[in-house]
């Protein structure tokens, strides 16, 4: 690993020196390509609290990130392809396994390689590339993100619409999706409903797999999807999903983003979100029963340099035969990476779990007026759950954090990221239950 990071690190002096221009024959799209990517340093620390069953602390340090190459286009053609990688400097006896590959190694991986054409007012997209979409993201919450290969078609004719209808074939899990494991039924539960494989999110990471031998072990036709999203201006956009996964699932997402001056003063800039979620089994049934429906609502305001929110979100309740067939049928499956709930928090993300009422209240101040090119986040998270949940027991599991963004003036496109989280009754049985305190430390430095 230490090898390939070398590779990577020639690459980037070597690649610096391209300049980015308009090609102006297909010999020139090379030369006038450009370079761009992110050297990553991540550092993190788990201290367990009232845990059963759990090893009492774990934590990892990481350095990676990503190089990009992207042709110039000449006559809507282009290239891109980009080398994603992490390397494991630093750790404990307990291996914190979200920033690392198999067996806790590091690993690189071709992540992007795609073709792309646009002719006027569409793009065609196809190959290894990044998504972020509501039910199928990249998920960039530790080293590597999600990625995908994928074939779509984005067209913009009609004015203030974006229209995307596209298929996606496979997916390679980031290192996050390693912090859930196919150990019991409830475990898989909590994985397949965070983003992640209902079947071996350990073990998957850092290879392109069938979209449907990732989510369930089963081999599938992928996901085909479609979406359309309407902004008339920067009030008001409305945006709907469906997601169609062969043999598993269909699901439509929905989501409305309001936002007006208050009438009595121009300092205050409330807003309004609300986003709703179906899904459905279709085709051979490969998951069993899928009857899930979310739904999700957000208001807050905007005050200067202070931006507040209360949300909350509800799903359906199983009956205690759904709980007892492991409590899918009327939660809401997203192996892909998708995580567009208002309600979830930095790690605990279960309000996509049946029978789940969750709340969350947040508020993020922003010190440039005060001479500080800083960010503060703090939040609060609530989920309750009932006894059909699909875990055999009904509780509140809580979690609050903090969230510190730091661009020093001093290096250009430099940030420094101070996370903690701080769940509680994250997972409970008769035996006990689980919590934690966790740090992070991030560095990114774009290029």
């Amino acid at each position: 690993m230490k090898k390939s990071l070398a590779i990577s690190l020639i690459a980037v002096g070597f690649l610096g020196s391209v300049n980015t221009f308009a090609a102006e024959d297909m010999s020139s799209m090379f030369k006038d390509g450009k370079v761009s990517g992110q050297i990553r340093m991540f550092s993190i620390d788990r201290e367990y609290q009232g845990s059963a069953g759990n090893t009492l602390h774990r934590n990892g340090t990481a350095l990676g990130g990503h190089l990009k190459f992207e042709t110039a286009d000449y006559e809507g053609l282009s290239f891109g392809t980009a080398l994603y990688t992490t390397n494991r400097i630093a750790s404990s006896p307990t291996i914190d396994a979200t920033l690392f590959g198999k067996n806790n190694d590091g690993y690189s991986i071709l992540g992007e390689a795609y073709v792309q054409y646009k002719y006027g007012k569409t793009t065609f997209k196809g190959g290894r590339q990044k998504l972020d979409t509501p039910l199928a993201g990249s998920d960039d919450a530790r080293m590597l993100p999600n990625l995908f290969e994928a074939y779509l078609l984005i067209n913009t004719d009609i004015p203030n619409t974006t229209l995307i209808a596209g298929h996606v074939t496979k997916f390679a899990q980031g290192t996050f999706g390693r912090v859930y494991t196919n150990t019991s039924v409830a475990n898989q539960l909590l994985s397949v409903t965070s983003g992640y494989s209902y079947v071996d999110p350990q073990n998957q990471v850092g290879d392109f797999v069938k979209m449907g031998e990732y989510a369930i072990g089963q081999s599938t036709d992928g996901v085909s999807v479609a979406s359309a999203t309407y902004a008339p201006n920067k009030n008001i956009k409305a945006q709907v999903w469906d997601y169609y996964a062969y043999d598993i699932l269909n699901a439509v997402y929905g989501q409305v983003d309001l936002s007006w001056k208050c009438l009595l003063t121009d300092k205050i800039h409330p807003f309004f979100s609300a986003q709703f979620i179906k899904e459905d089994e279709v085709g051979d049934k490969l998951a069993g029963k899928v009857d899930g429906m979310y739904w999700g609502a957000k208001f807050g305001a905007k005050v200067e340099n202070l931006t507040a929110y209360v949300a909350y979100s509800q799903t359906g309740a199983n009956n205690a035969a759904e709980a007892a067939a492991g409590g899918l049928a009327n939660a809401i499956i997203t192996p892909w990476g998708g995580m567009p709930a208002y309600t979830q928090g930095m790690v605990t993300r279960h309000q996509f779990i049946a029978g789940t009422k969750a709340a969350k209240v947040a508020a993020t101040y922003n010190f440039k007026d005060l001479g500080a090119n800083v960010k503060a986040t703090a939040y609060y998270t609530s989920f309750d759950m009932d006894a059909n949940s699909g875990y055999g027991i009904a509780r509140t599991a809580t979690e609050p954090g903090f969230d510190i963004i730091y661009n020093p003036e001093v290096v250009k496109n430099l940030q420094l990221r101070l996370r903690g989280n701080f769940p509680r009754k994250f997972a409970e049985t008769a035996s006990g239950d689980t919590g934690w305190d966790e740090y992070r430390f991030i560095v990114n430095y774009n290029f």
